[in-house]
C-alpha cells in the first residue's frame, strides 16, 4: 500500500475509465483508436486527474508497445535518444510508445528533436499538457498530432469513481464495510475541482483516519472529512489557460449584462489573488463595453479600482463588486472601441495622406509661406461654435469611424451635433 490509492486502482481497460465519454464512449474516436491498435501521435490536453495517463497506459497494453514515461519538467533530449536506441532491441520489437507529461515545458529546440523521432516512426508520441497546446506546442509538431481535450469530471462521475475506490479499500483493509453518507461523497466530489485523483486521495486519508465499530465497519464521520483539509475547489493559475479563460468569461458576462455571472467570475479572480488584472480589466470594460452609453461609468469604476488598490485583499472585494454590478447594469456601447479600431486599420492599411495645411501648426516663423493655417476657420467665431471645414486628409476625407450606438446618451449627443451642423447661422 505504498502507492497512493488512485494509482493502485487505476483502470486497466477502457470501459472502466470514469468520464470522458465524448472521447471514449463507444463509437467515439479515442475509443476506436484504443481498440483497433493503430495509434497516431497524440496530445492529451486537460486538467490533472481526469484520465490522461490512465488511457495512455491502456493504449500501451492494448498495442503491446513498450511504454516509456517522461516528464518534460526534468527530461532532456538525451533521455529521448536513449529510449529510441531501445527501439533497435527486443524491448522495442512491437514499437515504442513515449508518454511525455507536461510537454509545454519542452522548449522549441527540444520539441524539434522530438519531431524528428515521431516523423521517422521510431516512437509513437502521446504527450499530455494542462495548457492549451495551440499556445505552447511547436507548430510543426502540433500539425503531426491529433489533439484530444479532456474535460474536468462531473460530480456524478467522481462519485462513481469514489464508490469503486471504497470497494477496493474495503478489501485491502479487511473491513466488513465502509460506511459513508452519500452526501459526504457528494461533498468530496464537489470540492475536488473535477479531479478524480484528488478526490480518491482525500477519500483514502479520510478512511484511514476513521474508526472501526464493534462489527468491523469503518465509519466515516463528517467531522473527519472537515479535518482533512480539502482546500479550494477551483483550479486557477495566473499564467495558464484558466487565467485567460476566466478573464474572458468575466468580460463577456459583464458585456452580456449578467450580473450573477459577472460576480461569479470576479470571485474566481479574487480567489486567485490577482488584484491588478481585475482592476485593469474593469477599466477596459468601462470604455470598451459601456463607453458613451454611460460616460460616468469609467469615473466611478476608477474610484472603485483606486479604493481596491489602496485597501488590498480581502476588503478590496467590496469596491470591486460595486464596479462589476454597476457595469453589468449599465447601458452598453462599443462605439469607442469600434471607432478607434477602424481608424487604426486605415493607418495600417492605407496611404492616408498628409494632414490638411489649414490645420497644421502655424505658430512659427515662415509658417505662412508654407501655407500653414492660412485658411483655418476658428470655430468659436461662428454660430454655435461650429463651422464646416475639412479636418481629415484628402485621401480619406469621407471616412466614417464613429457610429453612435442605440442608447439615450449617444442619441442625444448625435442629435445635438447634427442640429448645429444643419443650423450654421
Amino acid at each position: 500500500m505504498n502507492k497512493p490509492l488512485a494509482e493502485r486502482i487505476r483502470p486497466r481497460i477502457i470501459e472502466d475509465v470514469v468520464g470522458q465519454k465524448h472521447l471514449i464512449g463507444k463509437g467515439k474516436i479515442l475509443y476506436s483508436i484504443v481498440n483497433n491498435g493503430r495509434v497516431p501521435n497524440m496530445i492529451f490536453y486537460g486538467p490533472p486527474g481526469v484520465g490522461k495517463t490512465t488511457i495512455a497506459n491502456i493504449i500501451s497494453k492494448k498495442t503491446e508497445k513498450k511504454l516509456y514515461k517522461l516528464n518534460a519538467t526534468s527530461a532532456s533530449v538525451s533521455d529521448i535518444k536513449n529510449i529510441v536506441e531501445n527501439s533497435n532491441s527486443l524491448l522495442g520489437i512491437k514499437g515504442i510508445l513515449l508518454y511525455l507529461d507536461e510537454i509545454q515545458n519542452f522548449n522549441k529546440k527540444q520539441q524539434q528533436a522530438l519531431l524528428e523521432y515521431t516523423e521517422n516512426g521510431r516512437i509513437t508520441l502521446i504527450a499530455s499538457t494542462t495548457e492549451n497546446p495551440n499556445f505552447y506546442i511547436y507548430k510543426a509538431l502540433l500539425s503531426r498530432c491529433m489533439i484530444f481535450e479532456f474535460k474536468p469530471l462531473n460530480v456524478e462521475d467522481i462519485i462513481l469513481g469514489l464508490k469503486k475506490a471504497i470497494i477496493s479499500l474495503k478489501k485491502e483493509l479487511n473491513s466488513t464495510d465502509i460506511i459513508i453518507d452519500e452526501m459526504d461523497l457528494k461533498y468530496i466530489s464537489e470540492n475536488s475541482s473535477g479531479d478524480l485523483r484528488k478526490a480518491i486521495n482525500i477519500l483514502e486519508v479520510v478512511i484511514l483516519n476513521s474508526y472501526k465499530d464493534k462489527d468491523g465497519n469503518i465509519v466515516v464521520k463528517k467531522e473527519t472529512i472537515n479535518e482533512c483539509s480539502i482546500g479550494d475547489n477551483i483550479n486557477y493559475d495566473k499564467f495558464g489557460d484558466s487565467h485567460y479563460d476566466t478573464i474572458s468569461a468575466f468580460q463577456k458576462s459583464i458585456r452580456g449584462s449578467d450580473v450573477n455571472a459577472g460576480l461569479h467570475y470576479l470571485a474566481r479572480l479574487i480567489k486567485g489573488g490577482d488584484l491588478i488584472t481585475i482592476c485593469r480589466r474593469l477599466l477596459v470594460i468601462a470604455s470598451e463595453d459601456i463607453g458613451l452609453a454611460y460616460p460616468n461609468a469609467i469615473t466611478i469604476v476608477k474610484s472603485c479600482v483606486d479604493s481596491a488598490m489602496q485597501l488590498g485583499f480581502p476588503e478590496a472585494k467590496i469596491p470591486l463588486s460595486q464596479a462589476v454590478i454597476l457595469l453589468c447594469n449599465s447601458p452598453k456601447s462599443n462605439s469607442a472601441y469600434v471607432g478607434i479600431k477602424k481608424a487604426l486599420e486605415d493607418i495600417e492599411n492605407k496611404n492616408v495622406g498628409e494632414i490638411p495645411n489649414h490645420i497644421r501648426d502655424g505658430h512659427y516663423s515662415g509658417a505662412k509661406k508654407l501655407g500653414r493655417m492660412v485658411s483655418y476657420k476658428y470655430p468659436y467665431n461662428y454660430n454655435n461654435n461650429y463651422v464646416d471645414q475639412q479636418y481629415l486628409p484628402d485621401n480619406i476625407k469621407t471616412a466614417v469611424y464613429y457610429k453612435p450606438s442605440n442608447n439615450k446618451m449617444e442619441k442625444s449627443m448625435y442629435n445635438y451635433i447634427e442640429s448645429i451642423k444643419n443650423n450654421r447661422g
